[in-house]
């Protein structure tokens, strides 16, 4: 994949940054994009392959930051084959009456508003690259089948997000452009430490979860990355094998 170019957000940390060390590490070519520089720096040096990282410092809720961090990649390496919408945030875990709206928007401004710009970039690239044509990658969740108590804002955006995939998986076809969604439970990252400690369940207990090592959640996105535009795994659910989520629980 050494002609390859991806740009992942979140990159810094969690998912974003396991599935930009796969890429890195597979050949491609990867824009690293995250609101703190040093955590992105971090991603970049323990790659190995420092000069195939271009970091990128950007908030993906700004548009101006999200255009200018796309047109550095297209200014550095000329194309854009792979975008991998990652950078994501949740609400405080309360009852939906007691959030702000401030808390509400803050969410659907990073899952939703933030996905939508940076595809949005990602296709005016593919759609005028030679050739054309590329792949965008969505980061749902398990939250995108059902929800966990107390998490309106983070289940309302990554339904969202499906909705989106399935217009962009239409909407790119005639422009050989592929769309992928990857919904993951409890990869273990700072975000889900607290699983470890016990979170509340449907059914009001409160439960000690598993979690996968989130090596597993880079290998997936590089299977998806490099898969040829004329396949696509539509969708693909990747979860720690114990955890409550089929079934009952």
């Amino acid at each position: 994949m050494a002609d390859k170019v991806a740009i992942v957000t979140g990159a810094g940390t969690g998912i974003g940054r396991a599935s930009a060390l796969a890429l890195l590490g597979d050949g491609f070519r990867v824009g690293l994009v995250g609101r703190r520089k040093e955590p992105l720096e971090s991603t970049a040096a323990d790659s190995g392959a420092r000069d195939r990282a271009l970091v990128l410092p950007a908030d993906v809720t700004r548009p101006g930051d999200v255009k200018a961090a796309f047109a550095r990649v297209k200014d550095a390496w000329g194309r854009l084959d792979v975008l991998f919408n990652n950078a994501g945030t949740a609400a405080p875990a309360v009852p939906m009456e007691d959030l702000s709206f401030e808390q509400w928007k803050a969410v659907v401004d990073v899952n939703l508003s933030g996905l939508f710009l940076c595809s949005q970039e990602a296709i005016r690239l593919m759609k005028a690259q030679a050739p054309r044509g590329g792949r965008i990658i969505n980061n749902g969740s398990i939250s995108a089948h059902t929800p966990r108590p107390n998490s309106a804002p983070y289940t309302a955006t990554k339904h969202a997000v499906t909705g989106l995939t399935k217009s962009i998986s239409l909407d790119g076809r005639a422009h050989d452009i592929a769309c992928s969604q990857i919904d993951i439970g409890n990869a273990a990252t700072e975000m889900t430490e607290r699983m470890s400690l016990g979170v509340p369940q449907a059914d009001g207990s409160t439960r000690v979860e598993p979690r996968m090592d989130v090596a597993h959640v880079g290998s997936a996105v590089l299977f998806m990355a490099r898969l040829p535009l004329d396949a696509n795994v539509l969708f693909m659910t990747l979860m720690a094998n114990g955890m409550p989520f089929v079934g009952r629980g």
